[in-house]
C-alpha cells in the first residue's frame, strides 16, 4: 500500500494493502478502496464511495456518494478473468454511478476518457471506449462494448445497445432507446431512435464555422437521397465528390465506411 503523505483519509474508510493513493486525495467517510486501485493526484471520493477492481481513476477526479467504480462486469459469460478500467481525469461522477471492467472476450479494458460528467444512477459497461468530454445524464446507460466519441451528450433514461457507436458530437434525447449507429454530430430522439437531424446548437457553442454547419447540412440532405442505394453507398459517393470542403463532413463518411458491428440510424 502506497498512500501519499499529503492524503486526507477518514478513520472510517477502508484502504485496502496494495492500493495506491495520490498526493491531496481526500477519502471521505466509509469509503472503500481495493487492493488494485490506483488514484492519481487531487481525487476527491465523498462517504460511501467505492472504487474496486484494477481500477485507474486519473488526477482530480470526484466521486459522490454510493458509486461503484471497477467492480465485475455484468456479463453472464465473465468468468473471473483480471480485467481492468482506466478512467481519466476530472471527471465528476455522481452519485449512484456504476462503472464496470472489462471482459477477456471484449479485450479486457473499459475506458473513459477525460473531463465528463456523470450524472445520478448512469452506467458505463463491460469493455465501453467512452472519450473526452462527454455528459450522461440521469439512469442513462451504455451496454457493453460501446464506443462513444468526445463531446457526446446521452439524455436522461435513455439507453445505449450493446456494439453501438456514438459519433464525436452526437446528442441523444432523454428516454431514447438507440439500437444503431449514430453518425458524428447527430441529433436523436424518439422512444426507439431516430436520426432527427444535426446537433447544430453543440455545434454553434463549440465554435463551429458557418460554412462547415453548411456543409454538414447538405451532406445529410445527400445522405438521404438515393433510392435503392444503401447507407454506405451513399456515403462513399458523398466521399468520392469533389465539392466536399470540410473535415466535418469527412469524418461522417470515415465513420459510416469504418468497422462496425451494428447498422446504422439513417436520415429521414
Amino acid at each position: 500500500m502506497a498512500i501519499h503523505a499529503s492524503a486526507q483519509i477518514h478513520p472510517s474508510a477502508v484502504i485496502e494493502e496494495g492500493a495506491v493513493i495520490g498526493a491531496n486525495c481526500q477519502i471521505g467517510p466509509f469509503c472503500l478502496v481495493g487492493p488494485e486501485v490506483t488514484l492519481g493526484e487531487g481525487v476527491v471520493m465523498k462517504s460511501h464511495a467505492i472504487i474496486t477492481g484494477w481500477t485507474d481513476i486519473g488526477d482530480e477526479c470526484e466521486l459522490y456518494p454510493f458509486t461503484n467504480i471497477g467492480d465485475i462486469p455484468q456479463d453472464k459469460k465473465f468468468g473471473g478473468e483480471r480485467t481492468r478500467l482506466i478512467v481519466g481525469k476530472r471527471n465528476r461522477i455522481r452519485e449512484g454511478v456504476t462503472m464496470n471492467t472489462g471482459t477477456e472476450g471484449g479485450g479486457g479494458l473499459t475506458t473513459v476518457g477525460d473531463d465528463g460528467l456523470f450524472l445520478a444512477n448512469s452506467h458505463v459497461a463491460h469493455d465501453c471506449q467512452v472519450g473526452d468530454r462527454v455528459i450522461m445524464v440521469n439512469s442513462s446507460a451504455l451496454a457493453g462494448h460501446c464506443i462513444v466519441g468526445d463531446d457526446v451528450i446521452i439524455g436522461g433514461l435513455s439507453g445505449v445497445h450493446q456494439f453501438v457507436r456514438l459519433g464525436r458530437g452526437a446528442i441523444i434525447g432523454a428516454v431514447t432507446m438507440v439500437t444503431n449507429d449514430v453518425i458524428p454530430y447527430g441529433l436523436v430522439q424518439a422512444p426507439r431512435g431516430r436520426l432527427d437531424g444535426l446537433n447544430l446548437v453543440g455545434l454553434k457553442r463549440r465554435g463551429v464555422a458557418k460554412s462547415d454547419i453548411t456543409a454538414l447540412r447538405a451532406a445529410l440532405q445527400a445522405l438521404k437521397q438515393g433510392e435503392g442505394a444503401s447507407f454506405q453507398d451513399r456515403a462513399r459517393r458523398l466521399g468520392e465528390s469533389d465539392d466536399i470542403d470540410s473535415d466535418y463532413v469527412r469524418e461522417i463518411v470515415a465513420f459510416v465506411l469504418g468497422d462496425s458491428d451494428r447498422s446504422y440510424l439513417t436520415p429521414e
